[in-house]
């Protein structure tokens, strides 16, 4: 009787370490970065279909995060590193040709700012300028500056800053350069109280004090 127990427990055993083998293989969440977890198993910001549409989901969107328990700790954000830059101007340009009167769309993400050309045939010039910046703005993480312009002219001039290399050293003059240009532009409203146009702050050294 003893023997047949033994062998009873020895087969309860083995079939709960081949369930723990089979559960380490896949874990209850999909991880990604630090302390985060996705239910969603693909890395694109938005799931397309093959007709260009998004993809409708049965499935609601979650994302948790935790603060690092050690002080100064911002290893989180190097999850922004990651942010597909072609493919997020490729998401603001094609919402924003939704927009009425917004016809044709350039778009540059850099690394701290977004920049939106545009031809637009629009009778009120700075409800537009709004409206685009908006909507790169839902695009983009919140510390993002966006700056807009309707003169098509200078959309020659984003797409031909999209083709320099970003590490060179004059990069950086090039975008201030282009930024200057297009804020001769109407840019929309103030984004708060405390930001202008373009979501500087007074803190930020090209903050304007809410002059366009």
């Amino acid at each position: 009787m003893k023997k047949y127990i033994m062998i009873a427990g020895l087969c309860t055993i083995a079939a709960l370490s081949g369930c723990t083998k089979d559960l380490a293989g896949k874990d209850v969440y999909e991880e990604s970065g630090n302390t985060i977890n996705v239910n969603n198993k693909r890395h694109d910001l938005y799931n397309e279909g093959s007709n260009g549409l998004q993809n409708v989901s049965n499935n609601y969107g979650f994302v948790r995060h935790q603060k690092s328990p050690l002080m100064n700790d911002n290893t989180a954000n190097d999850q922004y590193t990651a942010l597909d830059r072609e493919q997020v101007a490729n998401i603001i340009s094609k919402y924003s040709t939704n927009i009425p009167n917004v016809n044709d769309v350039a778009t540059l993400v850099t690394d701290q700012e977004v920049l939106v050309a545009y031809d637009t045939n629009s009778k009120d010039r700075n409800l537009t300028a709004d409206q685009v910046k908006q909507t790169a703005l839902s695009v983009v993480p919140r510390y993002y500056h966006v700056y807009v312009t309707d003169n098509k002219v200078l959309m020659r001039d984003v797409e031909n800053l999209a083709n320099t290399d970003s590490t060179s050293k004059n990069a950086r003059s090039l975008v201030n350069g282009l930024i200057t240009q297009m804020k001769k532009s109407p840019q929309g409203q103030r984004m708060s109280a405390g930001e202008d146009e373009n979501g500087l702050t007074p803190d930020d050294h090209s903050y304007n004090g809410g002059n366009q």
